[in-house]
């Protein structure tokens, strides 16, 4: 028997609800190994409990986690040293105090043994100490939670997520007196805020790398801290000064690992793959249907295209996808490579490609009037917009119009009169007759409870030079709308179509909220004067939050109400079980429609192709359903990777813009309230921080109801305030302001 099956055999002992802890030994002779093994088996059991797999008793007995009282989870920390862990078993996650924490970082891998469920107070421990952003040691406060939850302490740490990723920040130095002389002291001050640790660098070998105080670098950690280490490291790129755009751009894409070139092999494999000739043999020909594109006016990776018919009173949609399977084979380098990406990262300038442009602005991309390979969704729908079927093929297209959403939404408010009606004359009736299916199915999908959170996205306008010129909300008309719900029709479709053959899909799902987030939401919804009923009923559904949302639009505080339900809201992931998407009050959903700019779709085509051409059996179904697994897992990664690049890269802009205004007043609107300020929103969508420390009075926060009030004074989510701005860091990409 070799170790990995050995490895299951003790799992599935332990695991026994009659299982009583055994000595190593005990468990060897219960599993009749062999006297020539059991010196690897003991070895086994030790490298089982150095990972977390199982558990030893302080009389070294083997035990599973679970019968000692201990969970594994991943750690999320905190600027204030303590922290929770996310517990493996999606059970509710765990307050670690800062005393407890063993020195865990944001993101490590950890074993938590569960203490018990109390009421905390805010206090500061004396005898922990950190450094401040100008060196200087100060005590560790830990958070008030007057609310009861679990609570435990970390008993190992498995893994350290440093191990494998640097750190970025900026460099520091301080010169500290030790007994009559000065001694220079280093250190990077990281810009991650969840990581409360200075990381220590010596000195000597930073300036022969040509650091200067305040550059932004790239740090690899070579000591983690402990009750006698600090946290240390030696840096190994310096992005330069941390004041310019280029180095904090350069140290946001290194610290995310966006990887903006491909290889010279991966790069020539797509141009060779790009230049395979088209041809109709075994696909469904396509090319004299009425075909077309609506996107941005400046996006080049067109993957989706779409068709309508009326059959009797129904409708039947066509999706049609960009057959990127065709192009990147599974296993290729290609492919490879864009298993690691995950994902198209979109920034304020520029996008980093999951693929090569010769496949993802050329021979994947659905440019109008050009044949392409595409898989194409048809459902056919009801007249109250339900879908009946799905049908699935291969097949070869021709789009008649790269249409643009600001053209279309111009044809549909001025019919033939617009000025964009002789470019789109072929297909304006089919727009004519999509217009009028996207009202019946956002009639359906405001009946079903979708959840459309009113939030608003920043467009930042560029000039020449890249300098940020003006800063506005995006704005999203009828095209824009109707092509977001045809997609969702047909990732509905698919997910549904593939689970009804028992095929294995990467579904797209959301959870719905905690217990916590939802009783903080209720009582925030509550204390603004929101009918909350339909939260409290027995069991909750999507519909309730969408009353609410619409109750809060009949009132005009639908914005503030959105972005504290957006916080109450689990994160959407991808997952290969099957579960249905909350928020879009969905059973079944999955991506499907954008395989040239996210890899879960590709798998999800590659499952649909397979199950198309009857090659879904045996074991290559064996293998489609294992890499569903992969896939997912990778795709939820590089998701959140790509959204926390995007995001960093917009603020970076966002204070490279305001860096000039310092000084002026802006009228704004409360978005968040914490225990440390108030965070307002300008009509732009930038948004800074108010410190408390800058507001007069000692004021109290009310975290139930996100009230920060000092007498007769308070300040809530959604108040209107004049601000004025007092700064507008660039390394840190932080606005700070006044009330005036």
């Amino acid at each position: 028997m070799n170790l990995e099956e050995y490895s299951k055999q003790i799992e599935e002992i332990i695991e026994d609800p009659e299982y009583r802890p055994l000595l190593p030994s005990e468990l060897m002779g219960l599993m009749n190994v062999p006297e020539e093994e059991i010196e690897a088996v003991r070895n086994l059991i030790q490298n089982m409990a150095r990972a977390g797999d199982v558990a030893l008793t302080k009389r070294g007995k083997v035990a599973s986690l679970r019968s000692v009282g201990i969970v594994s989870g991943v750690f999320r920390g905190t600027t204030k040293h303590f922290g929770f862990v996310t517990p493996d078993d999606g059970s509710e996650d765990i307050f670690i105090p800062a005393a407890k924490t063993l020195f865990a970082l944001d993101g490590d891998r950890v074993l938590v043994r569960v203490t018990e469920h109390k009421s905390r107070d805010k206090h500061f421990d004396t005898a922990k100490l950190r450094r401040g952003k100008k060196g200087k040691l100060v005590p560790i406060p830990e958070e008030k939670r007057n609310e009861k939850g679990p609570e435990g302490e970390i008993a190992r740490v498995l893994e350290r997520r440093l191990a494998k990723n640097n750190v970025v920040g900026v460099y520091y130095e301080i010169s500290e007196k030790r007994g009559r002389k000065y001694h220079t002291v280093g250190w990077v001050e990281p810009d991650r805020k969840k990581l409360p640790y200075s990381v220590f660098v010596d000195v000597k070998a930073s300036r022969e790398m040509g650091v200067n105080i305040g550059d932004k670098v790239e740090v690899k950690i070579t000591k983690f801290p402990s009750e006698r280490d600090e946290l240390s490291g030696e840096i190994i790129k310096n992005f330069g000064d941390s004041a310019s755009k280029t180095a904090n751009y350069a140290a946001i894409l290194a610290e995310n690992g966006i990887e903006t070139e491909f290889s010279a092999e991966v790069t020539a494999e797509a141009e060779a793959a790009s230049k395979k000739p088209i041809t109709a043999e075994g696909r469904r020909d396509l090319r004299d249907m009425i075909i077309f594109t609506i996107d941005g006016a400046d996006a080049k990776d067109l993957d989706d295209a779409i068709s309508l018919e009326r059959i009797g009173d129904n409708y039947r949609l066509g999706v049609h996808i960009a057959d990127v399977s065709e192009y990147v084979k599974f296993g290729s380098e290609t492919d490879k490579c864009a298993l690691g990406r995950g994902t198209s990262v979109y920034f304020t300038d520029k996008v980093v490609p999951m693929l090569p442009k010769s496949l993802s602005n050329g021979s994947c991309s659905l440019g109008g009037d050009l044949e392409r390979y595409a898989l194409s969704a048809f459902m056919t729908l009801d007249g109250e917009g339900k879908i009946i079927e799905t049908e699935l093929c291969e097949s070869i297209i021709r789009s008649r119009v790269r249409g643009v959403y600001s053209e279309v939404n111009d044809i549909f408010e001025k019919g033939e009169g617009s000025e964009f009606a002789e470019k789109y004359a072929e297909v304006i009736p089919a727009l004519r007759e999509m217009h009028g299916l996207y009202k019946i199915m956002k009639k359906r999908s405001e009946e079903r409870g979708s959840v459309e959170l009113d939030t608003e996205e920043a467009v930042i306008l560029l000039d020449e030079k890249g300098a940020p010129t003006d800063i506005v909300a995006r704005e999203r008309g009828d095209g824009e709308r109707m092509i977001e719900q045809f997609m969702l029709c047909a990732n509905e479709g698919v997910a549904t179509f593939l689970t009804n053959l028992s095929l294995p899909c990467v579904y797209r799902v959301h959870e719905s909220p905690s217990p916590d987030k939802l009783e903080n939401f209720i009582a925030f919804a509550l204390g603004i004067g929101l009918d909350v009923r339909p939260l409290r009923a027995k069991k909750l559904y999507p519909s309730s939050f969408a009353a609410i949302l619409k109750e809060s639009r009949e009132k005009g505080i639908s914005a503030v109400l959105s972005n504290v339900m957006l916080r109450a809201m689990m994160k959407a992931k991808y997952s290969a079980q099957a579960a249905p998407h909350f928020g879009l009050a969905i059973d079944l959903y999955c991506h499907f429609t954008s395989p040239i700019r996210r890899y879960p779709d590709l798998t999800v085509h590659r499952i649909v192709k397979a199950m198309l051409r009857g090659e879904a059996v045996g074991e290559k179904l064996t293998r489609l359903t294992a890499f569903a697994g992969e896939s997912a897992a990778r795709s939820s990664e590089n998701e959140l990777k790509a959204l926390a690049a995007e995001r960093e890269i917009d603020d970076l802009y966002k204070a490279i813009f305001m860096s000039d205004k310092v000084g002026e007043e802006f009228e704004g609107v409360v978005s968040s309230v914490t225990s440390f300020g108030l965070f307002v929103q300008l009509p732009n969508t930038i948004e800074g921080l108010v410190p408390l420390e800058t507001m007069d009075g000692r004021f109290t926060f009310d975290e139930k109801h996100y009230i920060l009030s000092y007498g007769k004074i308070s300040y809530r989510l959604g108040q209107s305030v004049r601000v004025r701005i007092t700064a507008a860091d660039i390394p840190s990409r932080r606005i700070s302001m006044e009330l005036c």
